[in-house]
């Protein structure tokens, strides 16, 4: 069998849009000789990834993953094109191993997967990229939990929460109001003041055409103000009424206990 170098496969994605993986299959099979691995990835309809990179991934899936000692967790989005590439087994079967290799090794694990991540865009003829990662290594003392809400066979919104001084059973209901509430932020801090500066300029001016007295505006743009903060979903989590129970905030289902961190990926539509 003729040797190839790396060169060799550079030159031959530089000329078909091939991936990698596809380039060095293509030599392999063909002793290195490059006119007939042209041929054999032509053959096989993959010498089109630079067509493909060009089309957006709107379509994915997420998957959320805690080590077996409960120390560390990891959320990892993968992107495709459609929900028929994110349903396949082997996007599925991958996205998981992401997760899981995330939470136990830390984010440089994707980089580990990246020639399987080319496999997996050779198998379903899409773009193929890693979205959101997120990574919580426990506190002392502190619990962690996750929540995925599953669709058509693969996650599509993903929540990891890290509490100090509650249980694991709190952490994970608050894991589950997150799925649903979709908020940007943990509390107020949090929020830029130009954010906060812009909003109430546009209060103000609604205020204003409402015909409201002078006097009584700012009293009413910081009632406004308040329900901006509460709003879902975008809002500030401590503050939003809670999913289960809305005539309580999250901050006093928490009676006590904090949100350390917490991230959500979702896919939509």
């Amino acid at each position: 069998m003729a040797e190839f170098t790396a060169k060799d496969v550079k030159a031959l994605r530089d000329a078909t849009g091939a991936g990698m993986m596809d380039a060095k299959r293509a030599l392999t099979e063909n002793d290195g000789d490059m006119e007939e691995a042209t041929k054999w990835l032509r053959e096989r309809g993959l010498g089109k990834a630079a067509e493909r990179a060009g089309r957006d991934a709107t379509q994915g899936g997420v998957a959320v993953a805690v080590t077996p000692d409960g120390k560390a967790g990891a959320l990892v989005e993968l992107k495709c094109e459609t929900d028929f590439g994110a349903k396949s087994p082997g996007f599925v079967s991958l996205l998981s191993e992401l997760a899981e290799a995330v939470a136990a090794d830390g984010e440089g694990a994707v980089e580990a997967k990246k020639d399987q991540l080319d496999d997996l865009r050779i198998v379903v003829k899409e773009p193929i990229e890693v979205g959101k990662v997120a990574r919580f290594e426990v506190g002392e003392g502190n619990v962690l939990d996750t929540y995925l809400h599953v669709q058509n066979g693969r996650g599509v919104n993903g929540v990891i929460v890290e509490l100090a001084g509650g249980t694991a059973e709190l952490a994970h209901d608050i894991a589950v109001h997150i799925a649903f509430g979709k908020p940007q932020y943990l509390s107020r801090d949090e929020v830029p003041a130009e954010a906060v500066a812009a909003e109430r300029e546009v209060l103000e001016a609604a205020v204003r055409n409402e015909g409201k007295p002078e006097a009584a505006l700012p009293k009413i743009v910081e009632g406004k103000l308040n329900g901006w903060y509460k709003r879902v979903p975008g809002g500030v989590l401590l503050e939003q009424p809670y999913a289960k129970d809305d005539k309580q905030t999250v901050s006093q289902v928490l009676a006590g206990a904090t949100v350390v961190n917490f991230a959500q990926a979702v896919i939509e539509g």
